[in-house]
C-alpha cells in the first residue's frame, strides 16, 4: 500500500490535470497575496497599524485577512461577508419554505442559491466598509496621530468602493478556485491568510525566549503542545460513529434472500468551525463598539462589562465555552436531519439492527447524534481555549491554534484527499486504457 502511493506520488510529473490545477491554485494565492499589499488611499499605515492590534474583531478579522486589515488594503475585509452571507443562507434554508423548495431543485436551485449568496454579500460587504470608514474617521492612534488623513465623503466613498470590490474579487477567485484547482477555494484564501501570519509569531515567540521572556522549557512546551493539538485535532476530525446497517436483497432466481451490511458514518464534529466563529464574533463585538463609538463614564458599565469579556478572564471563557456548545448543537440540527435519514434508508430497505424502521429509526439515529455533537462540543471549546490560556499564563503570540488551527487542518485534509482522488482516478483510468488495448 505504501510502495503503491509512493510511485502515485512519483508520477504526479505526468498528471498534466493535476499539475495545472496545482498550478492554478499556487497563482491564485500569489495574487491573494500580492492584492492584500494594496492599501485604499487616505490612511496613515502606522496608525492603522497600531490601531488593529491587540482590539478584539478587528485583530481576528486581520488574522484571516493575512495582515490585510492592519494595511488597510483592498483586501481588507477578506471573504467573511461571503462566509457570513453563506451561513445565513444556508441556515435560512432549512426554516424558510422557499429555500427549502430551492434546495430540492437541484443544480437550478443551486445556482440561484448562490445568485442571492453573492448579492447578500455585496450588501453585507458595503454594510461593512461604510461602517469601517465612518469609525475611522474619528480615530487617533496611540501617538496622537489620526488613522484617516483627510476624512469626508471622498475617503467613504473610495474605503466602500475599493474593499467591496476587493471582497467581490476574492469570492470570483476563490470560485474560480474551487471550479479549476483542488478543494474549496474559499477555504484555501482563509488558510493562506491564517498561514501567512504564522512565520511572524514563531519569530517573535523565538524572539521572546532569546530575550529571556520565555524560559527554553516554556517554549518547549509550547511547540510540543501546538504538535499535540494538531494530532488530537486530526484525529477528532477523521473520528465518526458507524451504525451498522443491513440491506435485504434477493439471492439468485429463487425466492431467498441475503442480508448485505454496510455502515451509516457520522462525524463526531458535524457542525465544522461555525461554533468557535459566531462565538468569538459576539464576544469580540462589544470590544470593538466601546473601542469606537465610546468615551466619558456614559458607558462605563459597558467598559467594565467589555474588560470582564476579554480573553483570559474567567467570565469570557465561561461565556465562550456555553455559546460554542450551544452553536454546535443548533448548527448541526440544520445541516443532519435524523428524519430525512430514516425515511432515506426506509425506502433503499435499509434496517439497523434491532430497530423499527421509521419513526423509531430516526429517534434512535437523533439520540446517537446528540450524544456525539456533545462529545464534538466539547472538543471544539477544549482546543479553543488551549491557546486562550498559554496567552494568559506565558503571554506566547500563539495565532496557531483554536479556530485558526481547526481551519488549517480541516482545509489540508481536505486538500490531500482531493489530490490523492485525483491520483486514484488516473490509476482507474490508465488501467481501463490498458484494458481496452489489450482486447482490441
Amino acid at each position: 500500500m505504501a510502495a503503491a502511493k509512493g510511485n502515485a506520488l512519483g508520477k504526479l510529473g505526468k498528471l498534466t490535470e493535476l499539475r495545472q490545477r496545482i498550478f492554478f491554485v499556487v497563482g491564485a494565492l500569489v495574487v491573494f497575496r500580492l492584492g492584500s499589499f494594496i492599501p485604499v488611499p487616505g490612511v496613515n499605515p502606522e496608525a492603522m497599524t497600531n490601531l488593529v492590534n491587540g482590539n478584539g474583531l478587528m485583530d481576528m478579522f486581520n488574522m484571516f485577512s493575512g495582515g490585510a486589515l492592519e494595511r488597510f488594503s483592498v483586501f481588507a475585509l477578506g471573504v467573511i461577508p461571503y462566509i457570513s452571507a453563506s451561513i445565513v443562507f444556508q441556515m435560512m434554508g432549512a426554516v424558510v419554505p422557499s429555500l427549502q423548495s430551492l434546495r430540492k431543485e437541484g443544480e437550478a436551485g443551486k445556482r440561484k442559491m448562490t445568485m442571492y449568496t453573492r448579492y447578500a454579500t455585496v450588501a453585507l460587504a458595503a454594510f461593512q466598509s461604510f461602517g469601517i470608514a465612518v469609525a475611522l474617521q474619528g480615530q487617533v492612534a496611540a501617538g496622537g496621530a489620526p488613522v484617516v488623513y483627510t476624512p469626508g465623503f471622498g475617503f467613504i466613498f473610495s474605503s466602500v468602493v475599493g474593499l467591496t470590490a476587493g471582497t467581490m474579487f476574492l469570492m470570483w477567485l476563490g470560485e474560480q478556485m474551487t471550479e479549476r484547482g483542488i478543494g474549496n477555494g474559499i477555504s484555501l484564501l482563509i488558510f493562506a491568510g491564517i498561514v501567512a501570519g504564522l512565520p511572524g509569531a514563531v519569530v517573535h515567540t523565538l524572539g521572546m525566549a532569546s530575550n529571556g521572556e520565555l524560559s527554553l522549557i516554556k517554549l518547549l512546551m509550547v511547540f510540543a503542545l501546538a504538535l499535540a493539538v494538531t494530532a488530537f485535532v486530526v484525529f477528532m476530525e477523521r473520528a465518526q460513529r458507524r451504525i451498522t446497517v443491513n440491506y435485504a436483497r434477493r439471492s439468485g432466481g429463487q425466492k431467498a434472500y441475503m442480508n448485505q451490511s454496510s455502515n451509516l458514518p457520522l462525524k463526531i464534529n458535524m457542525s465544522g468551525v461555525i461554533p468557535p466563529i459566531f462565538a468569538s464574533s459576539l464576544l469580540m463585538f462589544p470590544a470593538t463598539a466601546v473601542s469606537w463609538f465610546t468615551t466619558g463614564q456614559q458607558t462605563r458599565w459597558l467598559q467594565d462589562l467589555t474588560q470582564a469579556l476579554s480573553p483570559g478572564n474567567p467570565l469570557y471563557e465561561t461565556v465562550f465555552s456555553v455559546l460554542v456548545i450551544g452553536f454546535a448543537f443548533f448548527y448541526t440540527a440544520i445541516v443532519f436531519n435524523a428524519d430525512e435519514t430514516a425515511d432515506n434508508l426506509k425506502r433503499s430497505g435499509a434496517l439497523i439492527p434491532g430497530i423499527r424502521p421509521g419513526k423509531a429509526t430516526a429517534s434512535y439515529i437523533d439520540a446517537v447524534m446528540t450524544r456525539l455533537t456533545g462529545v464534538g462540543a466539547l472538543y471544539l471549546v477544549l482546543v479553543c481555549l488551549v491557546p486562550s490560556f498559554m496567552q494568559s499564563a506565558w503571554h506566547v503570540p500563539f495565532y496557531f491554534g483554536g479556530t485558526s488551527l481547526l481551519i488549517v487542518v480541516v482545509v489540508v485534509m481536505d486538500f490531500t484527499a482531493q489530490v490523492q482522488a485525483h491520483l486514484v482516478s488516473h490509476q482507474y483510468e490508465s488501467l481501463l486504457k490498458k484494458a481496452n488495448l489489450r482486447r482490441n
